[in-house]
């Protein structure tokens, strides 16, 4: 049940790198879409839902954790501290502010989450190829990430949810072995690179335009082994030759 429900509140800024912690999303009309909903590690058993309102007090809860209701299915992911949420059609009447939030059980207590505002457009003013990418460790990974021209000028980050970092254009280590670099055309997309990918790089990202996101799921998986070659022997008389990541209420962003 919601009570009153309680923001954990970060100003929205990340002109100097630093994590947003309510996100202007957008939304392409008609196309499925997925984003993470990040929480505390000490809420894994919680119950979680995705709530619809302008006031936390007063959202209406369209799903929870594992379930599909409303257009939205939720999933819990307790062992990454994230949970899901997904839908296939969206359209421009669903814009508006919506809530990640974890039920917070006890007389008294105050549910815990943030807002996420959607925002539903044919052609979005940010986007991406695919919200999910994948790649072997040890490998490079491109991600390019479109926006308008309304947006050349603004900042361009590339954050990750799992320790809350977001980077700039100049070279920064994101792990023990991979980096990231930023390259931006100034017209229309820049390019994330990351390089020497290790297992521990896999998660939630997001691109950053100004104060617009769209998010990106990396997969790192270990490479394949190569297979042995069989070895073949033609019958002769010789030898033969051997041959796989507080504010009460939702501001608009237009």
């Amino acid at each position: 049940m919601i009570h009153h429900l309680l923001l954990t509140w970060v100003l929205f800024h990340i002109s100097d790198g630093s994590w947003p912690y309510n996100l202007n999303i957008r939304v392409k009309s008609g196309s499925p879409g997925i984003i993470p909903c990040q929480y505390e590690v000490k809420h894994k058993a919680n119950r979680k839902y995705w709530c619809q309102g302008s006031v936390w007090s007063s959202c209406s809860v369209l799903a929870y954790a594992n379930e599909t209701r409303n257009q939205f299915s939720i999933t819990d992911y307790p062992a990454q501290s994230v949970f899901t949420v997904e839908w296939q059609n969206l359209q421009p009447s669903d814009s508006g502010c919506y809530w990640c939030a974890v039920e917070i059980s006890g007389t008294g207590i105050l549910d815990a989450g943030y807002y996420v505002y959607l925002t539903v457009q044919s052609d979005p003013d940010a986007s991406v190829m695919s919200s999910s990418v994948s790649a072997h460790e040890g490998d490079d990974v491109r991600v390019q990430c479109f926006y308008t021209s309304g947006y050349q000028n603004d900042f361009k980050h590339w954050c990750r949810y799992k320790d809350q970092r977001c980077f700039t254009k100049k070279k920064t280590d994101t792990s023990q072995n991979s980096s990231v670099q930023i390259s931006d055309d100034g017209e229309s997309s820049f390019t994330v690179l990351m390089t020497g990918l290790t297992l521990s790089d896999s998660g939630w990202y997001f691109c950053s335009v100004g104060d617009l996101q769209v998010h990106v799921h990396l997969i790192v998986t270990k490479p394949e082994p190569k297979a042995l070659s069989s070895i073949a022997k033609t019958p002769s008389s010789a030898s033969g030759t051997d041959l796989m990541n507080k504010e009460h209420f939702c501001l608009s962003k237009n």
